[in-house]
């Protein structure tokens, strides 16, 4: 009965043009072979010639629990893939003389701004459109604080550490693109989804194509994104709703609608006779605008080669054919479009499975036959990569593990750990005590804070109110830091590989005082002839004033205990008498501590 079942797994597609092509003979026994060596729920596959569809078929499910097939209609997030939209908007102002490519950024967003001054007096649109800003990706700043605000999104860039200079080096950036797409939006007055709708689906003809994920959700004929557990279990995951960052990969869309996409650019930007996109901005596009790496032949294939990139298009050589593409992957799903310009040939690839390897498999596998070179088993050599990435997995997790000082403690009690941590370029997260352990807590998802050694914890997901202790010691650690009066005043954490770990500034968690015991804390306090003011204002808020200084406004953390709300590493208490009244306070700062008597009226 397994066998049964796995046959039909393998097997199981929806035609939805005539396959008559020859050099694609017997092509859906090698599709079927990707789709079980990756282990992939389903994909969906379209090839284009000129402007012909030769080949456009589903393989697998949509719902795989349910088993219901994909069919090249069917909707899959299309991620990165976006990114060619968004880039081609501006080449269709420039055309319209709205504006250059060698304009500042800023001019169309006053309040957009770098971290430096020669970011914002250097960098120009064009290196927003071909990563060369010199900003690396601070990814983990929008997919776990995400947004729906374009414009608060942007404002995070400002506080993004770069790694190097402005067009020194060629890196990976998505918030360049929502930048992009922010442009579009103040030139246009329209969004940028409107944008997309207005200027490629409508003339496309794309009906089925998606700017958002409500737009899937509400399809009758959209994929479930899956991903793959231990390289053997095929489990469902939630949509990725990305929200705000959405010129950057949020479109949703199926291998027919996509072959049209195609088509424009194999057509110098015309469709049906009609010039969508300006000839001079899609050679451009598609032409070498900075060098992401050395590209150099290897020996296993010598024949793919050099490593460029236009405005939101990959550039390579590919078995002696230029190759124009771009990838795309959002939780659940992974994506690729690619054309061969000289060739007059398109392929997309679409899959419901995570971080997956099926659209370059399968490009490249059909890619061999259009192309009529030597045909590489992709397959197998996958399955060859795999087991030794599988080895390679296990050997990092033996080394993370040599690395865990055993047998050490964190320095304080958990619940000097709690509050809230910010960092203005990314956003804010909380930690709290729940029945004695410590948890972190971002956009309503938990997360256990496991100690790994001194003051370092790994942050382990919580599914269904169990830990995932499978993912102990290969997760996301942060590591806290005291301030000089011994509080813990960061998180330090490596959200971005390329720059310093990221600090998050804690803010202790506060507690509500009554009025009544608010004012019994309210008077003059004598400190070596030094007068020290409590009083209450603003609506129940205590403050404390020393002659020649600011008023500092007090923010209660427990029974008796106030911190600064603007001083780091100050903080008060209130210490009562015998009978239950207050009699001293208690000044605790980083230089030391002093006590100071409550004078009597």
């Amino acid at each position: 009965m397994k066998t049964s079942w796995l046959l039909l797994f393998l097997f199981i597609g929806t035609l939805s043009f005539s396959q008559n092509d020859k050099r694609l003979k017997n092509i859906d026994k090698s599709m079927n072979s990707i789709l079980e060596i990756t282990q992939a729920p389903g994909f969906a596959v379209a090839v284009v010639e000129g402007d012909k569809v030769v080949y456009a078929k589903g393989f697998g499910y949509r719902d795989y629990e349910n088993k219901i097939p994909v069919d090249a209609n069917t909707l899959f997030a299309i991620g990165s893939s976006t990114k060619a939209f968004t880039s081609s908007l501006l080449g269709i102002l420039r055309g319209e003389e709205k504006l250059s490519f060698d304009d500042s950024p800023l001019d169309y967003i006053p309040d957009f701004e770098f971290i430096n001054d020669n970011m914002n007096n250097n960098i120009i649109i064009k290196d927003l459109m071909r990563h060369s800003t010199g900003l690396p990706r601070h990814d983990a700043s929008w997919y776990f604080f995400p947004s729906k605000h374009k414009d608060s999104l942007l404002m995070r860039v400002k506080h993004q550490e770069p790694f190097t200079g402005v067009r020194q080096q060629w890196y990976y950036n998505n918030f360049m693109f929502l930048a992009q797409g922010v442009i579009t939006e103040k030139i246009t007055g329209k969004s940028w989804e409107e944008n997309i709708e207005e200027k490629f689906f409508k003339p496309l003809d794309m009906n089925r194509s998606k700017v958002d994920i409500e737009g899937m959700k509400n399809d009758n004929n959209a994929a479930f994104g899956y991903n793959l557990v231990d390289n053997k279990t095929i489990e469902k995951t939630d949509y990725y709703d990305i929200s705000g960052m959405s010129p950057a990969g949020s479109i949703n869309s199926s291998v027919n609608d996509m072959t049209k996409w195609i088509t424009l650019w194999l057509q110098k930007g015309k469709f049906n006779d009609e010039q969508l996109i300006p000839e001079d901005y899609i050679k451009e596009a598609m032409g070498s605008q900075m060098i992401i790496g050395a590209g150099v032949p290897g020996e296993k294939h010598p024949d793919v080669h050099f490593s460029n990139y236009g405005y939101g298009w990959f550039l390579a050589s590919y078995k002696g054919h230029y190759r124009v593409e771009h990838g795309g992957n959002i939780d659940g799903f992974s994506a690729n479009v690619a054309f061969f310009p000289t060739d007059n040939i398109g392929i997309v690839v679409l899959t419901n499975q995570n971080g997956s390897a099926v659209p370059s498999l399968v490009r490249n596998t059909i890619a061999d036959r259009m192309l009529a070179v030597d045909v590489t088993d992709w397959a197998a050599e996958h399955k060859e990569n795999l087991d030794k990435a599988v080895k390679a997995q296990e050997e990092a997790k033996e080394d993370s593990e040599k690395s865990n000082v055993k047998n050490t403690r964190p320095s304080h009690i958990k619940l000097d750990y709690t509050g809230s941590y910010s960092h203005p370029g990314y956003g804010e997260f909380n930690v709290i005590v729940e029945n004695d352990t410590l948890y972190t807590e971002l956009n309503g998802d938990r997360q256990y804070l496991h100690h790994y050694h001194y003051d370092t914890f790994e942050l382990i997901d919580v599914v269904e109110g169990k830990v995932d202790t499978s993912a102990i010691g290969q997760s996301l650690k942060v590591t806290f830091y005291a301030n000089e009066a011994g509080d813990i005043a960061e998180a330090h954490a490596t959200l971005e590989p390329t720059v310093d770990p990221l600090r998050f500034k804690r803010t202790p968690n506060t507690i509500d005082v009554d009025k009544e015991t608010l004012e019994s804390y309210v008077g003059n306090y004598s400190l070596a002839g030094t007068t020290i003011k409590v009083y209450i204002k603003d609506e129940n808020v205590l403050y404390l004033f020393v002659e020649g200084q600011p008023e500092y406004e007090l923010l209660a953390t427990g029974k008796h205990k106030f911190n600064f709300k603007v001083l780091e590493g100050f903080k008060v208490e209130f210490i009562e008498d015998e009978n239950g009244a207050i009699k001293e306070l208690k000044a605790i700062q980083p230089n030391g501590t002093f006590v100071a008597s409550k004078v009597k009226d």
